[in-house]
C-alpha cells in the first residue's frame, strides 16, 4: 500500500500514462513492419519522431511544471497523450506514415509533461525519507502495464490490426485523466521572483553541470538510451527475419521486458537498503550488457523466443533499479524550486540521444544486418558502464541528505 493516499491519484495516472505509451511503442515496429509494408529505416525513423518528443519538449515541460499547479499540468499530459494516440490509431487504419508519427510524437509529448510533473510532485506528497520507497511505487505501475502491453500490440499485429493496439492505448490515457482528477492541488513552489524565460531554464541546466552526481547520472544515462532505442530499432527485423520468430512470438519476447522492469521495481528499495546506491547503479548497466549478448547468440528455432525473452528481461530489470536510485537522489539534491527544469535538463540530455540511437540502429540494421545494430547497442551499454565507473556514481556508498536538511545534519 502506499504511504500516503495522496498517491493514488498519481499512482493511477501513471499505470494509464505508461499503459499508453508502452503499447504505441511495442505497437509502431509491428505498425511500421507488417501494416506499412515498411524497412529498418522507416521502424527507425518512426522511433525517432516518437522519441523526439523528449528532446523537443522536455525544456518547456519542466518550466511549466516549476511555475504552474502540477495537478493541472498532469491533467494536461493526460489529455495530450490521449489525443495524440487517437490520432497515432487513424494513422495506422488509414496507412499513413505521416499520420502514424505524428501522433505518436504528441502521444509521447505527454507522457514527457507527466514524467516530469510526476516527479516533482512526488516529494510534495512524501516525506523525504520515503522517496525511494514512493519512486519504487510509481515505477511499478509502469512495470505492471509494460508486463501486458507488448503481448497486446503482438497479437493485435498478428490479426492484422495493429490499430486495436492504438486505440487501446489512447483509452489509457484517457483513464489516466480520470485518475489524476482526484489529484490535491500543489501549487508551485517558491521562487526567486521574475526570472526571465531564458534564465529560468538557463538554472536549471547550470545546477545538472554543477552537481557531480547528477553529471554522471547524465552521463551514463545518454549512453544507455542511446543504446536502448538502437536495440528497439533493430529487435524488431532481427526478430522477423533472422529469428523467423511471428508477430505474436515478437509480442511475447517483448513481454519480458514489463516482467524485468516489474522485477526491478520490487527488488530495487530492498537493494539499496542492503547494499546500498553504488551496486544498484553499478548493476544496472552491467545487467543490460548481457541482453545484446543473448540477442546475438539467439538462432532460430529453439532458442530464439527464451533468449529473446530473457536478454528484454535484463534490459528491464537493471535499469529499473538504476532509475528509482538514480530519481531520489535527483529529489535529494535538487532544491525543490527546481525540481521541474533540472529534470527537464536531465531528460533532455538522456532521451534527446534516443532519435539518434534508433535512426543509427536502423540504418546498421538495413546496411549490414540487424546483428549490426544489436552490436551498436552493445557497445554503447559497455559505454555507459564506463561512465559509472569514472564517475562520482560508483563511490556513492549512502543515500546523499535530502536538500532542505543538510544543515540540520
Amino acid at each position: 500500500m502506499p504511504q500516503h493516499p495522496r498517491l493514488l491519484p498519481l499512482l493511477g495516472g501513471a499505470a494509464g500514462l505508461h499503459a499508453g505509451d508502452q503499447l504505441a511503442m511495442a505497437a509502431l515496429p509491428l505498425a511500421a513492419m507488417l501494416a506499412l509494408g515498411g524497412n529498418a529505416p522507416l521502424v527507425g525513423l518512426l522511433l525517432a519522431v516518437q522519441a523526439s518528443a523528449w528532446l523537443v519538449c522536455s525544456l518547456p515541460a519542466g518550466l511549466a511544471v516549476d511555475r504552474f499547479g502540477r495537478a493541472g499540468v498532469l491533467r494536461l499530459a493526460a489529455t495530450l497523450a490521449a489525443a495524440g494516440l487517437s490520432l497515432a490509431a487513424l494513422g495506422a487504419v488509414l496507412r499513413l506514415a505521416v499520420l502514424l508519427a505524428a501522433g505518436a510524437f504528441a502521444g509521447s509529448a505527454g507522457t514527457v509533461l507527466f514524467v516530469l510533473a510526476a516527479g516533482s510532485a512526488v516529494p510534495d506528497l512524501v516525506a523525504r525519507d520515503r522517496l525511494a520507497a514512493a519512486n519504487a511505487r510509481l515505477e511499478l505501475a509502469r512495470a505492471l502495464v509494460t508486463l501486458a502491453a507488448p503481448p497486446i500490440a503482438g497479437l493485435a499485429a498478428s490479426l492484422g490490426r495493429p490499430e486495436l493496439a492504438f486505440a487501446l492505448a489512447a483509452l489509457a490515457a484517457g483513464a489516466a485523466h480520470i485518475a489524476l482528477a482526484r489529484m490535491p492541488v500543489i501549487k508551485p513552489a517558491p521562487a526567486a521572483p521574475g526570472p526571465r524565460l531564458r534564465a529560468a531554464l538557463v538554472e536549471g541546466g547550470r545546477f545538472l553541470l554543477r552537481e557531480k552526481l547528477l553529471r554522471g547520472i547524465a552521463l551514463c544515462a545518454v549512453f544507455w538510451n542511446m543504446g536502448f532505442f538502437a536495440l528497439l530499432a533493430a529487435f524488431v527485423p532481427h526478430a522477423l527475419g533472422t529469428l523467423g520468430m511471428g508477430a505474436a512470438a515478437i509480442g511475447l519476447a517483448q513481454g519480458g521486458y514489463g516482467a524485468g522492469l516489474l522485477a526491478g521495481a520490487i527488488a530495487a528499495p530492498l537493494m539499496l537498503g542492503r547494499f546500498g546506491p553504488a551496486p544498484v547503479l553499478f548493476g544496472g548497466p552491467a545487467v543490460s550488457v548481457l541482453a545484446p549478448m543473448l540477442l546475438l547468440g539467439a538462432s532460430p528455432g529453439g532458442t530464439a523466443l527464451p533468449l529473446s525473452l530473457a536478454a528484454l528481461f535484463l534490459i528491464g530489470a537493471g535499469p529499473m533499479m538504476w532509475l528509482i536510485c538514480q530519481q531520489s537522489i535527483r529529489q535529494a539534491v535538487t532544491p525543490r524550486p527546481l525540481l521541474g527544469r533540472v529534470g527537464a535538463a536531465l531528460q533532455m540530455a538522456i532521451y534527446g540521444v534516443r532519435p539518434a540511437g534508433a535512426l543509427a540502429g536502423g540504418m546498421l540494421a538495413e546496411a549490414w544486418g540487424p546483428r549490426a545494430g544489436i552490436a551498436l547497442a552493445l557497445v554503447l551499454f559497455l559505454l555507459s558502464l564506463g561512465a559509472v565507473c569514472v564517475s562520482a556514481l560508483g563511490r556513492l556508498r549512502r543515500m546523499p541528505v535530502p536538500e532542505g536538511q543538510r544543515a540540520g545534519a
